[in-house]
């Protein structure tokens, strides 16, 4: 699957043997751990997906890594990422069908955790980097509420996006880590979950999707509704119509910035077509840039209104199935806006599309009500999920 960037079997068993030693340090003892390989550890190169730094030895480990090596995780190793975590490729494939595309950027974590090579992993998104890959390789993909998770050690592309993420084998094992490193109580795991109050989304980028897609959404009222839940249907006020728009603009803007290192002194190494939409955010205007936050603030505002009468709001997670081929990583269209909007997002592998491959349904809570989020996808899982 060419999931790992870096793999050393023997400080992975001596990380282990170190810990049968000692006393239960927490949560995550003895649990593996893979780290998408933006994320800086200070026992195994961090390359960010570039031969810009190729070889390179962080000091410290990110906050997030500290922190699960304090409860006991063990680091398995580094999942590729896309290159500086955006479009252009790693080798990593798609273990449903190794001639399609995994997603990205978090790809190698995706991979990883659909292939049963370990049972949590870390990803980032700043468009769609958790929730994509996620659906596209049929494990559930957690992108928490802006912030949850520190930042330090994570190669910056947008500072108003960013997001440490999880990949996962069940909402429940996302919950169990999002807790354990947060000292919060996300969901109640192994108990039940009362029926949610659900609103289906189709969301302004709906032309986007697949003919899979639309079929699915079709359906899914009446399945969550036979299976408990109550079920409406919402459309978003109109400003949000604008908000992917908007989202490409904070990127690029805040993209050009963050790498302008490796844009003026390594431009050469950087591949197309970052190294297009680089030159692209240096264009980008101030005061556009000052509008698109500004409508992003707007938006925020009227969420309250939005979630007035559900748990959460289920839209897709991708247009469809994972795209043939392995020269890109498929259209982040359905995740761009909930990302700007820094709402918590949890997409869980719901059917399978017309060549097999996964379909996922994608959560959306309320910023800061990640609980509530995760418990409705453990909710899907566990009771309105149809057997495939």
């Amino acid at each position: 699957m060419h999931a790992f960037a870096h793999l050393d079997p023997e400080h992975v068993l001596a990380q282990a043997r170190a810990l049968d030693r000692g006393a239960v340090r927490g949560p995550l003892h003895g649990l593996p751990l893979g780290v998408k390989d933006v994320i800086d550890t200070f026992d195994a190169p961090t390359e960010y997906g570039s031969p810009i730094y190729r070889g390179h030895r962080p000091a410290a480990d990110a906050g997030c890594v500290a922190r699960a090596r304090a409860l006991g995780a063990v680091i398995l190793g580094k999942t590729v990422t896309t290159e500086f975590a955006t479009f252009p490729p790693g080798p990593t494939v798609n273990p449903r069908d190794p001639a399609h595309t995994p997603g990205g950027s978090s790809s190698g974590s995706a991979a990883a955790i659909a292939d049963c090579m370990l049972p949590l992993a870390y990803g980032t998104q700043t468009s769609g980097s958790v929730i994509r890959p996620a659906a596209f390789c049929g494990v559930v993909g957690y992108k928490p509420s802006f912030g949850t998770l520190p930042r330090n050690g994570v190669k910056l592309l947008a500072d108003s996006l960013d997001t440490v993420g999880i990949l996962a084998c069940s909402a429940e094992d996302a919950a169990l880590l999002i807790s354990a490193l947060t000292a919060r109580a996300s969901l109640p795991i192994g108990q039940s979950v009362p029926a949610p109050r659900l609103a289906v989304c189709r969301t302004p980028q709906w032309p986007a999707a697949q003919p899979e897609t639309v079929a699915l959404f079709e359906e899914l009222p009446g399945r969550l509704a036979r299976a408990g839940a109550y079920v409406g249907k919402l459309e978003l006020p109109a400003p949000f119509a604008r908000l992917e728009a908007a989202q490409g603009t904070v990127w690029e803007y805040e993209m050009a910035r963050n790498l302008a290192d490796e844009y003026y002194r390594h431009r050469e190494r950087i591949r197309e077509p970052l190294r297009a939409q680089l030159a692209a955010g240096w264009a980008i205007t101030a005061e556009r840039y000052d509008a698109a936050k500004a409508l992003a603030r707007d938006c925020r505002r009227q969420l309250a209104d939005v979630f007035a009468d559900y748990d959460a709001l289920i839209v897709p997670s991708a247009p469809g199935e994972a795209p043939r081929g392995l020269e890109a990583t498929g259209n982040p269209v359905f995740n761009r806006i909930w990302t700007l909007l820094h709402v918590p997002a949890v997409t869980v592998p719901w059917t399978s599309g017309p060549h097999g491959l996964p379909l996922g349904v994608q959560v959306i809570g309320r910023v800061g009500d990640d609980a509530r989020a995760l418990a409705c996808a453990h909710w899907l899982q566990a009771s309105g999920q149809p057997a495939v």
